[in-house]
């Protein structure tokens, strides 16, 4: 092993400790959030994508996790935020920390990668760019992604919260 390959491995068993840690923080800051809410519901953590990944689940149908969802996903993503505030106060680095609740974010993301997916075959077919919906900044990097996996280019116009993505053709 050369001397590059020892320190981007030292580097990377780094980053996946602090991602680690990120997650055990927020575990704890939403053990303590469920516990005075009086919800009942398991913490997975995992990192993903050089972030890490904290879902709220239930064994029991997650009926009352969806009062952590709200509508549209407006009280996960504050809750997202506030579980970030935790974890920058615990460790002084900003935190890029996905949190899930009851399966919301993973069922939207597949939707919203369908959703690029079919936005890009139509842009294909017509050569005309596309603007879609605004949406979060979550909801567009799923959309962004999903475009270049189809193999075109798209970009965020427009300022939040009435941000949306532009497909562009090839």
């Amino acid at each position: 092993m050369t001397e590059g390959t020892t320190s981007a491995a030292a580097e990377g068993a780094d980053t996946l400790t602090r991602l680690e840690q990120e997650g055990e923080i927020a575990a704890d800051y939403l053990e303590g959030l469920l516990d005075i809410a009086d919800l009942d519901g398991d913490i997975d953590m995992d990192v993903e994508a050089d972030r890490a990944s904290v879902s709220i689940i239930s064994d029991i149908g997650g009926r009352d996790l969806q009062k952590l969802v709200g509508r549209d996903g407006e009280v996960l993503e504050a809750l997202q935020e506030l579980t970030r505030l935790a974890v920058h106060r615990e460790t002084g680095d900003r935190s890029r920390l996905m949190l899930d609740i009851a399966g919301y974010r993973a069922k939207k993301r597949a939707e919203l990668s369908e959703l690029g997916a079919k936005a890009a075959a139509e842009v294909k077919s017509s050569g005309e760019p596309m603007k879609l919906k605004p949406m979060s900044p979550f909801e567009r990097k799923v959309v962004h992604d999903a475009i270049k996996a189809a193999g075109l280019r798209s970009e965020s116009e427009g300022e939040e919260p009435q941000r949306f993505v532009v497909v562009l053709p090839a």
